[in-house]
């Protein structure tokens, strides 16, 4: 079995970094979405006045939730047991104390900043097949600064998990991944979204080379990012400069590069999904929970496939405490 030698000895806390957000998640069909507008999959910045005019066209009622890519991943880690703490700005006002309320009620240690701005929020369509394409006001956390993240927001952690719509900001991921370095932490970057990559390729690669230890992408992140359809290539790609690539596959599960070796991680239940919002999140969390935790990487990828399926059986990131217990009879 293998395990990762990277997390220095006696830290356990995994902290993130991203933008505090509450999703609002509709079923919608696709003549709803291009009256929207958008492009499919992909993830838009827009206004306070877009959210409002795209949440008068949605045919369905939506269901509200927390949301935003680290915050889901540390809320997963949370709710498994894992030490977790969660770093952004946020607005003073009753979407952010909703947002702050579910992260403690997941057993998250929050480091969240005020702003005079609203909290941010986000329209996720899901489409029939069960695509979801996201509307994104950052709101309060796009007013996150530079000079406001310091290596205490860093203190003891083993991991740093940072999504990849930092990169929007390229001064904050800078500095965000400065002090988890010197803070002495473990990187993990996801992708995040294509869009995101095609809009950052130009500081990818110096990135990822000079702080990243842990990659992390679905398909259509890892072809924008390496150029490449195939898998195996890609993924070579992707772990030239890093301890731990991952390529998640959908429905046909993921793969994990470590040591020059590629572990192919078999997919959870028969891969049907009623929404894919959060999938990629709550496979992060399982798999650096299990990785923190001293599990092998074939295990620590069994309990991220299983946390990537139950939430598709949901709508939004938050999976019931039902799929909770199912997930950790994996861990014990």
């Amino acid at each position: 079995m293998t395990y990762y030698k990277g997390i220095k000895p006696g830290r356990h806390i995994i902290a993130g970094i991203g933008s505090a957000l509450v999703d609002i998640l509709s079923h919608e069909k696709d003549e709803t979405l291009l009256k929207i507008g958008g492009s499919k999959g992909g993830m838009t910045l827009v206004d306070s006045e877009f959210i409002e005019n795209a949440i008068k066209i949605l045919q369905d009622k939506p269901v509200t939730a927390p949301g935003g890519a680290a915050c889901n991943a540390i809320n997963g880690i949370g709710k498994l047991g894992g030490k977790s703490r969660f770093i952004a700005k946020y607005g003073d006002d009753q979407t952010g104390v909703f947002f702050e309320n579910g992260l403690k009620s997941s057993g998250v240690e929050t480091f969240l900043i005020k702003s005079s701005l609203p909290t941010g929020r986000v329209v996720s369509v899901i489409t029939e097949d069960a695509q979801r394409t996201m509307f994104t006001y950052l709101g309060a956390s796009s007013e996150l600064k530079p000079e406001e993240i310091t290596e205490n927001c860093f203190e003891n952690c083993a991991i740093v998990f940072i999504e990849g719509y930092l990169l929007f900001n390229r001064d904050l991921i800078k500095k965000a991944l400065e002090c988890a370095k010197r803070a002495g932490a473990v990187i993990a970057l996801d992708l995040a979204s294509y869009t995101v990559v095609e809009s950052s390729k130009d500081i990818l690669d110096d990135l990822i080379s000079e702080y990243v230890d842990i990659l992390i992408a679905n398909e259509d992140e890892a072809k924008y990012f390496t150029g490449v359809s195939d898998e195996i290539e890609s993924l070579k790609i992707m772990s030239a400069n890093v301890d731990i690539a991952v390529l998640k596959t959908g429905k046909r599960g993921s793969l994990i590069t470590y040591e020059e070796s590629i572990y192919n991680i078999e997919p959870m239940g028969d891969g049907s999904a009623k929404d894919t919002t959060g999938a990629g999140d709550l496979w992060a969390s399982g798999f650096l929970y299990g990785i923190v935790s001293g599990f092998d990487i074939n295990k620590a990828g069994r309990i991220a496939s299983a946390c990537g399926y139950e939430v598709c059986q949901v709508d939004g990131a938050v999976i019931p405490e039902a799929g909770w217990d199912r997930i950790k009879k994996i861990i014990i």
